[in-house]
């Protein structure tokens, strides 16, 4: 009976993130709703919350060492800051936190993840409020191309400079 009702709510998670268009990210909304959408209480919401930290981690450990075995001072420059300083419960319930505040809610969630490491480490304020804004900056002009382009040809430019680039 568990797995079944384990499998219905991933399934119906899937299903809205599969019907948002032009979605890149999960950001604050996505990152709220699971708890609205989730009928297995606090216990089933933190699963989906913390899988999803580890999915993230997981991601940026895999490419920092695959950007490690090219160029180890590149890879250890770009991955610097430390996302081990909070346990995922603590990540969870600083993420609730930093996402119940109205203006961080279009914020994608790797960011805000790395903001509220960047608070628990006590990086002075000034330096977290300028990552913020560069964060807010670039997710509105990612946002904005998307629009006006279509991510399908968003996506081809970005592979396009990226291939060129490799050679």
């Amino acid at each position: 009976m568990k797995i079944i009702l384990t499998l219905l709510l991933y399934s119906t998670l899937f299903c809205q993130i599969i019907e948002k268009q032009n979605k890149l990210l999960w950001d604050g909304s996505d990152w709220n709703n699971i708890e609205k959408t989730v009928a297995g209480g606090q216990k089933t919401t933190f699963q989906i919350k913390s899988a999803y930290i580890s999915g993230l981690l997981d991601g940026r450990l895999y490419y920092y060492l695959k950007a490690w075995s090219e160029k180890q001072e590149f890879a250890d420059s770009l991955y610097s800051d430390r996302l081990d300083y909070l346990t995922n419960r603590e990540t969870i319930r600083q993420l609730d936190r930093f996402y119940s505040d109205r203006l961080m809610v279009y914020v994608p969630v790797v960011s805000a993840i790395i903001i509220v490491h960047m608070e628990a480490e006590q990086i002075p304020k000034k330096v977290v409020d300028l990552y913020i804004d560069q964060t807010k900056f670039w997710i509105n002009k990612l946002t904005l191309d998307m629009e006006e382009e279509g991510m399908s040809k968003l996506l081809q430019k970005k592979q396009n400079k990226y291939s060129k680039t490799k050679k």
